[in-house]
């Protein structure tokens, strides 16, 4: 979902810039209303359940796609799946271009010996580098995101009129490593809602993440688990609304970040350098762990790798921090 999400601002300003450019996003059918608002851009949902699923699945979305008359292939996934699709049309005579990801500069920043710590480029700009083979230049300085969705009354009976100061907070994600934890988040939360003013909304996802917002939530009034209540492109349009997001190294960031809200993003074992930083965010919202105390980090770019006597080096990231940073990003 990040990954995708990450693509948006450069598809939007390629468009924006290219007006004459007809765009057609190859991707899962429920990411479709990342681009909903962007012109000139098509959807087109791969089935990798069943029709486009494994080897054989890969040639028929070739064919499929190849009935859309296709000039050029931007694969900005650059994996497996994508490299055979993209290979296909490059032997069927069309110019590719494929996102480097870095894999190897990663490898050195995350390695525990001989740690090479440097910023990386960040995805965006690795994505306008595929484009620029294309032919294409896009300028990221200076973007534009798409207005504040006007909230329905479905939406509206659960978060009620906006006439405070509306906070997000995605507290999950897909590894433990990069989840702050819940006896902090649950200081933050409770620091956050002494205000009045504030207005806290908790995403997640499934039954277990959900009774755990639940207890986040401490019958505050002014705190409303999201999660379970709202279809996904509901949420995506309460988010657009949001005067700051705190999230984890994860999709809702990215989400967030599209769509032009403030994004407070917490690291425990990724650190932003490795590129995946949230889209147009200032290096100051991103709070990371003490790197004093817990040398090694980052040990992984996705969170995925454990690295003993590193289980908790989000602890170093104090709630103190957190709602300093929040309180001072709002108007």
């Amino acid at each position: 979902m990040g990954d995708v999400a990450m693509t948006v601002p450069v598809l939007r300003a390629l468009v924006l810039q290219h007006p004459e450019t007809k765009i057609t996003v190859v991707s899962r059918p429920s990411f479709q209303t990342f681009f909903a608002d962007i012109p000139n851009v098509n959807f087109f949902g791969v089935d990798l359940n069943l029709r486009h699923k494994g080897f054989f699945g890969l040639l028929r979305l070739f064919f499929d796609l190849r009935k859309l008359d296709i000039d050029l292939v931007a694969d900005l996934h650059n994996v497996l799946r994508s490299k055979v699709v993209r290979i296909l049309f490059a032997l069927s005579g069309k110019k590719v271009a494929a996102t480097d990801k870095g894999r190897a500069e990663k490898k050195a920043l995350t390695r525990l010996t001989n740690k090479v710590f440097a910023s990386l480029k960040p995805m965006a700009e690795r994505h306008v580098d595929a484009f620029q083979q294309l032919g294409f230049s896009i300028d990221l300085t200076h973007p534009k995101f798409p207005d504040k969705t006007i909230l329905d009354d479905k939406i509206l009976s659960i978060t009620g009129a906006k006439n405070q100061n509306w906070i997000g907070i995605a507290p999950f994600a897909q590894y433990e490593s990069k989840v702050y934890p819940q006896d902090l988040m649950q200081h933050v939360i409770d620091a956050l809602a002494e205000n009045k003013n504030n207005h806290l909304f908790l995403f997640g996802g499934g039954a277990t993440e959900i009774q755990k917002l639940q207890q986040l939530q401490n019958k505050h009034d002014n705190v409303i688990v999201v999660a379970g209540k709202l279809a996904f492109e509901a949420e995506i349009q309460l988010i657009s609304n949001l005067d700051v997001m705190l999230s984890m190294d994860s999709g809702n960031s990215h989400i967030a970040a599209m769509l032009g809200v403030k994004v407070i993003t917490l690291w425990g074992a990724t650190h932003p350098y490795a590129g995946f930083k949230p889209f147009n965010q200032p290096d100051a919202f991103c709070l990371t762990a003490d790197r004093t105390q817990y040398p090694l980090l980052p040990t992984s770019i996705y969170g995925n790798k454990k690295v003993k006597g590193y289980d908790e080096v989000m602890r170093t990231i104090l709630p103190s921090q957190v709602v300093e940073k929040i309180n001072s990003n709002l108007t």
